[in-house]
């Protein structure tokens, strides 16, 4: 293995149901809301990485009763000497988002439930390598 995880947490959570009517519309309305999912790369230091993986649930309407729903999870990785460019792009987009998204998705369901919604319906596996590779042929 060319990385190493080094720490995984929970860097951002917003959440925010502003009323009771969205908290009751939110059923009729699921179906105009998506899931996205987002991966960001920072290196801190030397050999040090933090991988942000992103999920939000997005209304494609604007409206005052949306709710506000997403979650950044982080993962600190170390990588070892001399990776070339593709393998570290594999590493962030594919690798580390394989290995952080079930725990991610846990969080994520676990604060819809949390909330009163007991029907919240996420994928519960991506394939992250097909997404890189329909990145890559673009």
């Amino acid at each position: 293995m060319s990385f190493k995880v080094i720490a995984k947490y929970i860097k951002k959570i917003e959440f925010n149901i502003s009323s009771a009517k969205t908290f009751f519309l939110l059923s009729e309305e699921i179906k105009n809301y998506k899931i996205k999912i987002d991966i960001k790369s920072n290196q801190f230091k030397d050999k040090l990485l933090e991988i942000e993986l992103t999920l939000k649930l997005e209304s494609n309407k604007l409206n005052s009763n949306n709710i506000l729903s997403k979650v950044v999870y982080s993962t600190i990785i170390e990588l070892e000497d001399n990776i070339d460019k593709e393998k570290l792009e594999e590493i962030i987009l594919i690798k580390v988002p394989t290995e952080s998204y079930p725990e991610l998705r846990k969080i994520f369901i676990n604060i819809f439930e949390s909330s009163g919604f007991k029907d919240i319906k996420i994928e519960s596996k991506i394939d992250f390598e097909r997404l890189y590779d329909q990145r890559k042929n673009q």
